[in-house]
């Protein structure tokens, strides 16, 4: 989730570059940002930079476990006996 003082510093920002006739209202603009910029972000299920950051790092080990996998796997092919018709004798 994002962090709710981003949130406030963009709310601020947009009611900062509001014209100023509007800026009388500008406490009601920020709410309604903020209330607006929550929502959509809620909607987009986002997740944290260090979630992210973590499940990246669990992925290339994962990755890297495979390739051990199958070059393991590939060595034993390699290594077992092949009958006649193409296939490996091992059932």
């Amino acid at each position: 989730m994002i962090d709710p003082k981003k949130l406030d510093e963009m709310a601020r920002r947009i009611g900062a570059g509001l014209p100023e006739s509007v800026r009388a209202f500008q406490k009601d603009v920020e709410r309604q940002v903020r209330s607006t910029l929550h929502q959509g972000f809620e909607r987009m299920d986002l997740v944290t930079r260090e979630d992210f950051d973590v499940q990246a790092a669990l992925l290339e080990r994962t990755r890297a476990r495979l390739r051990e996998l199958e070059d393991r796997i590939a060595a034993l092919e390699g290594q077992a006996p092949v009958d006649d018709r193409g296939g490996s004798d091992i059932t």
